[in-house]
């Protein structure tokens, strides 16, 4: 795991020996600590730079940059390819032995581009990755991402140069650097809590996609991108050609590419464990990670006193059954809000989703022991975990019977009590019926439902549930781009609803939220993180699998929890679902109240010209008052205040 950056023509490639390109890549020195290389080409004008997290071959013969053995490429790569044996030994088998310099991944990778081509070597690698390679007798820079989008990479045109990073961050020292910021990309964020790729929150700098590599031949002219992994065609022959077997043998089929996925993410030539948060997805990790290691898996667990938010008992408990070597640690209020100011220099693009506080934390918490982390994020999205998926399809079903003048007066009827009122009359109810039929908030969810009744398909009713603000709301003079929900590619040819949202989330929301969330806030820590789930061998097969067993007897997950069941007792793990939050709410009105007014300040809103203050005040007098729950609403603003504040001041000291 590491950091990468370089520079393609312009005098910043290779002025003062690469100076340029060794600042760029000191600003996410994080990302690797334990060391630095740069290499440059003058005449080529040509700059990479790496900083190294040393995982595999901890030698100088995994440093980077690292040429190939020809002298041909030259590669700055971030991530691990966990099946480089195999490579290897293909290579040595159909080419002959090579004369290896050591053991590294990024050398086996090397080699297989050059005996085999890119996009040949793309599709035989099997990991998470972020590279710049440079070919030096075509002189074109190739940039590729891995299938699922685990690690980052953005590139654009800054000046007469060409840049690409791990990071945002890492453009500030370039000298033709001006972050304008994308109001397009702001509406963007301000809808989904992210930044979707390709685009990001800077004018004319882009994210590469998942599954994609980009070739660029010349600085001034747009490059070629390719995709190298068809997730659309690889979820239409799921349907054409669904798993055959019984229940059962699916689970047995999960279990064996889950196995075959662990036993390369657990190599690695320094300490290695899990998060185990006590849920199904981390926990079924733990338990067959359990079952391959001769020795006790290192496992973390963080709590908190709010019992809403503490899964760490679950977590003890699974860690007890399965004999795993187990920290826990209990955190305070304190100890959360603290993380709040170091928010914008982990996530280098405004970035919303609150969870990303227990996430940082529970990083931290791992890098006392360990340098690897593995992670339970995928399972929602593979295995139709989200109950949104099901809610989203019956409720549009239910609806589109519905004549479409019926269903806006009946909007309009239902938004006349206030969401208070709604709460306070619940409060009294809730008690008195079972557990699984009790809610929290009813006021927000009846309102926010109520919001769905006017539109016309269910792909406008799930980008409504999936949407926070509705951006010509709250945001001046932008034009919201196209997404995954909104065209930005055909979307394959999916038998229902629910089958749809999950490729639609699989492709967007899993690697521009959830896997942003996990590599930022680890990376700051120096932490390598991987994700099992997100072995393309292991998505491939869950996207053969029919609703019918992904949800039978009606229960979300159904494979990986009857996994699951094989190695913990059944009670261990079945209780509802709790998210991986803290109280953004309760602390919006309390400890975090000045903090917020004074990035919600009026005043301050008119003169920035981004937002339109009176939709923002009114969601913060809503919340202060008790009358709504706005916290995802007004964390998506505070979290693009709070950032645009804190990159102001960096860029003022870079330029310094």
């Amino acid at each position: 795991m590491c950091g990468i950056v370089g520079i393609v023509g312009g005098a910043a490639a290779t002025s003062s020996g690469g100076f340029t390109v060794r600042r760029m890549a000191d600003t996410i020195r994080h990302r690797g600590p334990d060391g630095d290389g740069v290499w440059t080409d003058a005449e080529a004008g040509i700059a990479l730079s790496q900083r190294r997290l040393a995982i595999i071959d901890l030698s100088s013969a995994g440093a980077q940059p690292m040429m190939s053995h020809s002298g041909r490429y030259v590669i700055v790569f971030n991530g691990e390819i966990y099946n480089h044996g195999d490579v290897r030994a293909h290579l040595d088998r159909e080419f002959g032995a090579h004369a290896w310099r050591g053991h590294s991944d990024t050398e086996v990778f090397l080699a297989a581009i050059e005996a085999l081509g890119i996009k040949k070597a793309l599709e035989l690698a099997v990991g998470m990755f972020a590279f710049g390679l440079w070919d030096r007798r075509e002189r074109t820079l190739v940039l590729g991402r891995d299938r699922l989008g685990e690690k980052p990479l953005y590139y654009g045109r800054i000046g007469k140069a060409y840049a690409f990073a791990s990071e945002l961050k890492a453009f500030h020292p370039l000298p033709d650097w001006r972050p304008d910021i994308d109001r397009n990309a702001l509406a963007l964020l301000m809808r989904h809590n992210y930044i979707p790729a390709p685009y990001s929150i800077y004018q004319g700098i882009r994210k590469l996609r998942p599954g994609h590599f980009l070739v660029l031949s010349d600085p001034m002219r747009e490059p070629h991108v390719e995709r190298y992994w068809n997730a659309s065609e690889i979820a239409e022959q799921g349907q054409r050609e669904p798993f055959q077997g019984s229940p059962e043998e699916a689970v047995d089929e999960v279990e064996r590419h889950l196995r075959r996925a662990l036993e390369g993410q657990m190599v690695a030539d320094v300490p290695l464990g899990a998060f185990l948060s006590g849920g199904i997805d981390s926990s079924a990790i733990v338990a067959v990670m359990q079952s391959i290691s001769p020795r006790p898996v290192r496992t973390f667990t963080i709590g908190f006193d709010e019992a809403g938010y503490n899964e760490a008992d679950h977590a003890e408990k699974l860690a007890r059954h399965l004999g795993t070597d187990h920290t826990e640690l209990y955190l305070s209020e304190r100890d959360a809000l603290n993380v709040v100011p170091q928010l914008p220099g982990i996530y280098c693009e405004p970035f919303s989703d609150s969870s990303q506080i227990p996430t940082f934390l529970v990083s931290k918490l791992a890098r006392g022991s360990v340098t690897v982390a593995l992670s339970g994020d995928g399972g929602d999205e593979l295995f139709s975990g989200y109950t949104r998926y099901a809610l989203a399809d019956a409720f549009w079903n239910k609806l589109s019977r519905v004549p479409i003048g019926l269903r806006r007066a009946s909007a309009s009827l239902a938004t006349l009590p206030s969401p208070g009122l709604y709460n306070n009359v619940a409060g009294g109810i809730m008690p008195l019926l079972p557990q699984r039929l009790r809610r929290e908030r009813v006021g927000d969810k009846i309102h926010k439902a109520a919001s769905v009744l006017s539109l016309r398909t269910v792909s406008d009713v799930y980008r409504r549930l999936c949407s926070h603000w509705e951006p010509p709301e709250i945001i001046l003079d932008a034009v919201e781009p196209p997404t995954m929900l909104t065209g930005l590619e055909a979307l394959p040819a999916l038998k229902g609803n629910v089958e749809r949202m999950m490729y639609i989330d699989m492709m967007s929301y899993l690697p521009d939220d959830i896997l942003v969330k996990v590599d930022r806030a680890a990376m700051a820590v120096s932490l390598e993180t991987r994700v099992p789930l997100l072995d393309h061998r292991l998505v491939s097969f869950a996207l053969s699998l029919p609703l019918s067993i992904l949800r039978a007897g009606d229960q979300t997950k159904w494979p990986l929890r009857q996994l699951l069941y094989r190695h913990v007792p059944k009670a261990l793990v079945e209780r509802p679902k709790m998210g991986f939050g803290v109280p953004i709410d309760a602390w919006l009105r309390g400890a975090l109240r000045d903090w917020a007014e004074a990035l919600l300040d009026e005043r301050r809103l008119r003169e920035d010209g981004f937002f339109r203050p009176d939709a923002i005040r009114r969601a913060w007098s809503e919340h202060l008052s008790g009358h709504r729950n706005n916290q995802y609403l007004l964390w998506d603003v505070l979290m693009f205040q709070s950032w645009r504040e804190a990159t102001q001041g960096a860029s003022a000291a870079v330029a310094a």
